[in-house]
């Protein structure tokens, strides 16, 4: 069994994100092969007193890079809202 902290990896801080924090909306990255019953339970468990009332994920697909010659890609990663009551 996983614990809590080895599924919510961090939080995901962007302006959009920061807008969603005013209608009690977190985002965070979370393991890739957490799902969503996983992650309500370790962000109650994680922060005591918060009570989870919805939570949305996508998975972000990798972008191709390139650093002169050389070439590669990001890495593929989860990310989950949760809407909090």
């Amino acid at each position: 069994m996983k614990s809590p902290y080895d599924i919510i990896i961090k939080p995901v801080i962007t302006e959009a994100s920061n807008e969603d924090m005013q209608n009690k909306k977190y985002t965070f990255r979370v393991a890739s092969d957490a799902n969503k019953i996983e992650i309500k339970n370790a962000v109650e468990a994680v922060f005591p007193g918060v009570k989870v009332e919805k939570v949305t994920t996508m998975t972000v697909k990798s972008k191709p890079k390139r650093m002169g010659y050389h070439v590669g890609t990001t890495s593929e990663w989860k990310k989950a809202f949760v809407k909090l009551t």
